[in-house]
């Protein structure tokens, strides 16, 4: 959840009347949002320094700073300014604003010219001006603490957009959004070396490096996006007085962010479109997009969903004072309203976020409390927790391991081959540690007993978790698998353990042992999967399904996995029992 810090006499002024520290945080609360932190300027140069209270700092003052928590879902809120008005709206002391672009011709616009060489590495641009901005130290740190905001959460640290602000006054348009590849290798070099920079490189082919350029008519370079966002010769300043602002993006949607800014021009909310216009098929589109996302929602849902009995013009004001605007139906279906979701409230995409808003509007605390239609748990996790039950009073230790893990830990360590059917494997992964979606619970329980091999032996743990298989006949080309799996590790492999223990389980599950062939109950027959000691280990057929395997660990895989001890393992899927 990201957190803003604004000066609270700032903040209080903004708002147009002061508040006690608790008024102020219960204000908070009703709103959706935390107070989290009350400090000082002083005291977050001396946290910084790593200073003493004693110590004097220079430079700095006594004024009280509110770091404020706010949904990571609510860019408008990223600043004071956002803050200062939602707020406003909020206790009815403003009306909800109305964004617009101003009324100027198409020749008049400022244009912006896309090469082709672009659609693969940064497809979409969107651009606009911000006219009249006068700026104060205040504003202006506000103005870029808002881009670095939304930079770090909305546009996932630059990799879905980057947003770059510049001096209107300084650039003459039209501007090109290309590729270049002047002095590549020197400037990857130079950026490798930069803790801040070389985070963005992911963008930039090693082998044969490219950087997307803004120019402007005089060839001046304005951004190297997403990793230089705003040049020198162009970078904002306190005697800005026209920005210009562009957003290379993978999301189109999400660079419609432009919005945000319009709170800083002179004629509030109101934003001067730029045209751009795509070389590869002379199209051309107006940004940014200030149309309002229409949705319709039933009356008899919200108030289903709160448990209110409001009328159509309660919910009606009550939106109006989270920003959203409401028409009232007036065709014979008078159970729908109609709901204008503006540009900057992105996190409305559904009606349950309509009925959430009435809820806050209305108060949380004053919601009627009801019991709940029915309490009964899932079958699916009643038997879970039976089978915890069981687990624990034979004295096994439940372990809870990672959904993710290696490719490695997931195949080549346990003497598995990918067959590209089985597993789901992350297309970007962040780390080694999450290259593919575990397709076993193995891997993570022998990881277990390699960190716990110095505990006194036996050693005896298991886990009640999902996996995930690829299925083409689901949606998402994947489904969740309920799986068991126990572990023994001790002086002895104890399979006779692992084996009495499949018994206890198929027992308490109502699952008989029959002979081979017999659909009504479960048996056993030998299996030669990799990961287990040949000649000791066996399949566990149930109901003419195998659904588990289980024997002695290979040695191969103790070794894999850092292992001096013998174990053996049972993984079975518990929704076949069922």
């Amino acid at each position: 959840m990201p957190t803003v810090s604004v000066g609270r006499d700032l903040l209080f002024q903004a708002l147009g009347r002061t508040y006690t520290e608790d008024e102020f945080e219960s204000l908070c609360a009703e709103f959706g949002i935390e107070l989290d932190d009350v400090t000082t300027q002083k005291a977050i140069v001396r946290k910084e320094k790593h200073l003493k209270e004693e110590d004097e700092v220079s430079g700095s003052d006594e004024e009280v700073i509110y770091k404020i928590e706010v949904a990571a879902n609510r860019p408008d809120l990223l600043c004071l300014e956002g803050i200062a008005q939602a707020l406003r709206i909020f206790c009815g002391d403003d009306s909800a604003p109305k964004y617009k672009l101003a009324d100027i011709s198409k020749e008049s616009m400022l244009k912006m010219h896309v090469k082709p060489e672009t659609y693969h590495i940064r497809p979409f641009v969107v651009c606009a001006v911000l006219r009249g901005i006068t700026f104060n130290e205040a504003r202006y740190n506000s103005f870029i603490d808002l881009q670095d905001k939304l930079h770090q959460n909305t546009c996932r640290k630059g990799t879905l957009v980057s947003i770059g602000t510049h001096d209107l006054d300084t650039i003459e348009g039209p501007f090109t959004y290309e590729v270049d590849t002047f002095q590549a290798d020197k400037l990857t070099e130079i950026y490798k070396s930069d803790l801040k920079l070389k985070k963005y490189l992911q963008t930039v082919q090693e082998e044969s490096p490219i950087f997307t350029v803004i120019y402007d008519r005089n060839r001046t370079v304005l951004s190297l996006p997403p990793i230089i966002n705003n040049g020198a010769h162009s970078a904002i300043s306190l005697k800005t007085k026209n920005v210009f602002i562009e957003c290379t993006a993978t999301d189109l949607t999400k660079a419609n962010i432009v919005t945000m800014f319009s709170m800083y021009c002179e004629r509030k909310f109101e934003i001067e479109p730029v045209e751009v216009i795509y070389s590869c098929d002379e199209k051309s589109c107006i940004y940014p997009q200030l149309c309002p996302y229409d949705m319709k929602v039933s009356l008899a849902y919200i108030n289903g969903i709160t448990g209110l009995s409001l009328e159509a013009n309660e919910v009606v004001g009550l939106l109006n004072k989270m920003q959203l605007h409401v028409e009232e139906a007036v065709s014979e279906d008078k159970d729908k309203l109609t709901v204008h979701v503006p540009p900057t409230r992105s996190d409305v995409l559904h009606a349950c976020d309509v009925a959430e808003d009435v809820a806050i509007a209305y108060g949380y605390n004053r919601l009627p409390k009801r019991k709940p239609t029915s309490i009964k748990p899932l079958r699916m996790n009643e038997f879970k927790d039976r089978i915890r039950e069981e687990m624990a009073m034979i004295c096994y230790t439940e372990v809870l391991t990672f959904g993710l893990c290696s490719y490695k830990d997931n195949f080549t360590k346990l003497n598995r081959k990918d067959d590209k059917l089985t597993a789901a494997i992350t297309a970007n992964p962040c780390s080694t540690d999450t290259e593919a979606v575990r397709s076993s619970l193995m891997a993570g329980m022998l990881k277990v007993i390699a960190h716990s091999k110095d505990h006194p032996k036996p050693i005896k743990i298991f886990e009640v978790g999902d996996i995930v298989l690829l299925d083409e006949s689901k949606s998402v080309g994947a489904r969740n698998q309920v799986q068991l799996a126990a572990l023994y590790c001790g002086v002895t492999s104890g399979l006779e353990r692992i084996h009495g223990l499949v018994d206890r389980i198929m027992q308490v599950s109502g699952i008989p042992f029959v002979l081979p062939e017999d659909n009504t109950g479960y048996y056993i027959e030998p299996s030669y999967e990799p990961e287990f000691f040949l000649g000791r280990q066996a399949s566990i057929i149930c109901k003419g399904k195998r659904i588990g395997t289980f024997g002695i660990v290979n040695p191969q895989v103790l070794i894999n996995f850092g292992i001096p001890d013998p174990c053996s393992i049972v993984e079975l899927n518990l929704e076949c029992l069922l």
